[in-house]
């Protein structure tokens, strides 16, 4: 059985203000190491408050959220975002060295550990382009790289597919596989499609309607080594429905909510 890298205790976050939200609501959850996990839920239900709890940039307002480090001085998170958060003033290599040099590494082995992640991505014939210069799933394809840079302990992905086109977010979810494959992270991954969790994950979270709940878990039962052909299975396709069984009544009392 693999380590625990990341725990949610009865995790609970309310906003205060004009009026006090609850976005979150006694969330329990573990994530082991080199798992990969996503959540899925209506809008409005908590999953980026929920990843914003493990990137520890909200404090939680009851339970406990802990994160097992490996080794000393290692990042605990690293952030790819739907829209890619690249600084336009820097080229492409040096959007990826910034964590590394940002931590103090050396700029030569910065730059080493920038160039490997481009090459994996395929950008590094782009990596003296400027974000301007990029398509959209290119500059998804940076933020990857950013963070993958970054050597995290857990990789947070908020929604970073979901402004892209159909083509390309089918291309990159299969880039995503092969990077899993390869490098064995531990990722959290937010997403709204059903079948993009199916394909990428070994678990997927239901979330109830606000204040988000876990309504369910479901294991994904079809290994790590996966390859494109899956979506085009009887299992994947029944599994995608069943998910989507499972979340319709919290889609409509969401919906019904004005979320």
């Amino acid at each position: 059985m693999r380590p625990t890298k990341v725990r949610l205790d009865n995790v609970t976050k309310t906003f205060s203000g004009a009026r006090q939200v609850t976005a979150l609501e006694n969330v329990s959850l573990d994530i082991a190491e080199e798992e990969f996990v996503s959540i899925v839920g209506p809008s409005g239900c908590g999953k980026s408050t929920l990843l914003r709890l493990v990137a520890d940039l909200y404090p939680p307002s009851s339970g406990t959220v802990e994160i097992a480090t490996s080794k000393p001085g290692r990042p605990k998170t690293a952030m790819v975002f739907q829209e890619h958060a690249l600084f336009p003033w820097l080229s492409v290599r040096d959007n990826v060295m910034f964590g590394p040099r940002n931590r103090k590494v050396p700029k030569k082995e910065a730059g080493e550990v920038a160039d490997a992640q481009l090459d994996r991505l395929g950008l590094s014939r782009f990596k003296d382009f400027y974000p301007h210069q990029l398509s959209g799933g290119m500059k998804q394809r940076v933020g990857i790289a950013r963070a993958l840079a970054q050597d995290a302990e857990i990789l947070l992905m908020d929604e970073p597919l979901g402004a892209l086109d159909a083509q390309t977010r089918t291309l990159l979810q299969e880039q995503i596989l092969e990077l899993r494959q390869e490098s064995k992270p531990t990722v959290l991954y937010i997403t709204h499609a059903i079948d993009e969790a199916v394909f990428l994950s070994d678990r997927v979270v239901l979330m109830s309607a606000r204040p988000g709940r876990v309504r369910e878990i479901i294991n994904i039962e079809f290994g790590a080594e996966r390859s494109p052909d899956l979506r085009g299975t009887e299992e994947f396709a029944s599994l995608s429905q069943d998910i989507w069984v499972h979340l319709r009544d919290e889609v409509q009392a969401a919906m019904a909510e004005g979320s």
